[in-house]
């Protein structure tokens, strides 16, 4: 007999940003099959801009994260919230980290703009009933962790998502909202896929991986379901690391 674990989400109000592929459009498809209602956001003029994915199940806005401006805009446009996904994020947005510019960049686009967005959404979230508590996931990454040459904005941008969840946790559970981050590990999406095709890339990641495959989006999705949950509403300020065991090894 195969163990199944489901959550019903009818009535919650979900955001996710970014969420028109890769994680985080396997935490909105997840939330969404759960019976929520779920707004994502994505660069593109509109869902009928994405040719190779459907988009229907979900409410779209169109957001640049470095526009702070427009992501107060959207948080003010809401009606209300419940849970808040930060997902949207990217790797060299303005191309060499090592420069003032690249590092700057990625660290608006994959910190600051998470933090504008939490912030903006705190009165829609703390009027929140939703049972167990309203709840901000932040997306960080094996980065938050590792050191990695090529991206060194990124990975402080993603240790920062994983403090944020401190403090948020910390600072927000009197506003009845629970805070936490998950770490995910290397997944199978459009911006890492190639590396699969590579045997001098994915084969040490599976000799390290002591599950032995890739990450699927479904299995962040997962944990979004579970952190925002009833079942974790004593669990805030904490990151859950989804990567197979790869953080096991050394």
């Amino acid at each position: 007999m195969q163990n199944s674990v489901t959550y019903n989400y009818a009535g919650a109000r979900v955001l996710v940003t970014g969420g028109t592929s890769g994680i985080g459009y396997g935490i909105a498809q997840a939330f969404a099959e759960a019976g929520a209602t779920v707004m994502i956001t994505g660069t593109r003029s509109g869902p009928q801009d994405y040719k190779d994915i459907d988009l229907a199940a979900f409410e779209y806005r169109q957001l640049r994260l470095q526009d702070t401006d427009a992501i107060l805009a959207l948080a003010a446009s809401l009606d209300g919230l419940d849970i808040l996904v930060n997902n949207a994020g990217a790797s060299m947005p303005a191309g060499d980290e090592w420069t003032h510019e690249g590092f700057e960049e990625s660290v608006r686009v994959n910190l600051l703009s998470a933090f504008h967005m939490a912030r903006a959404c705190l009165d829609h979230l703390s009027n929140s009933t939703l049972s167990g508590g309203a709840s901000v996931i932040g997306i960080a990454s094996l980065t938050s962790f590792f050191a990695n040459e090529m991206v060194p904005g990124y990975g402080a941008a993603k240790a920062g998502i994983a403090q944020m969840a401190k403090s948020m946790g910390l600072t927000w559970a009197r506003h009845g909202i629970r805070a936490n981050a998950i770490a995910a590990g290397l997944t199978d999406t459009r911006m890492t896929g190639f590396m699969k095709d590579i045997p001098e890339m994915n084969q040490p990641i599976i000799d390290r991986t002591p599950l032995q495959r890739w990450g699927q989006p479904a299995d962040i999705a997962g944990a979004a379901l579970y952190l925002c949950s009833e079942q974790a509403s004593f669990v805030t300020g904490q990151t859950l690391i989804v990567d197979g065991g790869y953080t096991l090894g050394v």
